[in-house]
């Protein structure tokens, strides 16, 4: 056997195992799901459901307003996208393409906020939105995503950086304003990234938990994560139909992102993430 062959194998050996090691986890989630309580709690642990309780995903609808949290989740999340792609790709335009006084130190301080915890962050955040009355609404949840995001300016501006000057100066020519270029120009050529950057945003808000634990109070407007969390408070002897619970709520992020899935590894590639 050859030199490459052998690296070839070891390769692949070594990306089996650690799919096996990545997809067990996940895989006894599910057999956790299809437990009853006593099959949960059991030790030694029991590897298989016997016998298979396929109603514990039917009961999970009768055991919470789970229509409610979705709806309120899917608020929170279209908003959140719509208000990531249009603030940061704005943004990003500026920082690429219009020259103006310090644009590369203000993008450096943009950057810098990168390295702040969203934990540092959330106690004056409550005090602005409690000043604005906005606390217990889903208000907090999605505004702050219209103010663009570090991580998306990033990700656009490196996308905008990538399209060459010949377009822009075509534009010109022809009497397009900056506007008018960002819309008509950079924004068409530019898709897969605006994919990656919202299925990023999908993924974070579709999951949060820490923002909507700390501005809500209101059962009738919690978002899905916390509407499962507050299954394990409620129902004691119910951990399983929280496992039920949280793989349902997996479902809409597997849905976007294999709908997604060609523009976003296009985008991550192009905006030069690896």
């Amino acid at each position: 056997m050859t030199q490459s062959k052998v690296r070839k194998t070891v390769s692949y050996l070594v990306m089996t195992i650690s799919s096996l090691v990545m997809f067990l986890p996940f895989l006894s989630t599910v057999f956790n799901s299809l437990k009853t309580y006593a099959q949960f709690t059991s030790v030694p642990p029991k590897w298989f459901p016997n016998p298979v309780q396929w109603s514990n995903y039917s009961e999970v609808w009768k055991l919470g307003p789970f229509a409610q949290y979705i709806s309120n989740s899917a608020i929170v999340t279209v908003l959140s996208v719509i208000g990531g792609l249009i603030s940061c790709s704005m943004v990003a335009y500026a920082f690429a393409r219009i020259q103006f006084p310090f644009r590369n130190t203000l993008f450096m301080v943009v950057l810098g906020t990168m390295m702040i915890p969203s934990v540092v962050l959330i106690i004056p955040q409550f005090v602005i939105f409690k000043s604005m009355a906005m606390l217990d609404t889903l208000t907090p949840l999605w505004l702050l995503e219209w103010l663009a995001q570090p991580f998306g300016i990033f990700l656009m501006r490196q996308a905008f950086l990538a399209i060459p000057k010949d377009y822009e100066e075509s534009a010109k020519l022809d009497g397009c304003n900056p506007f008018q270029i960002y819309w008509r120009i950079f924004i068409p050529m530019c898709k897969p990234t605006f994919a990656t950057l919202a299925v990023f945003t999908f993924m974070t808000k579709w999951n949060e938990i820490l923002s909507p634990a700390i501005f809500l109070t209101s059962k009738e407007n919690f978002t899905l994560p916390i509407g499962i969390l507050s299954l394990g408070g409620q129902y004691s002897g119910g951990e399983q139909y929280v496992v039920a619970a949280a793989l349902l709520s997996l479902i809409p992020i597997l849905l976007v992102f294999l709908f997604a899935e060609k523009y976003f590894v296009q985008g991550s590639n192009s905006a030069g993430i690896k």
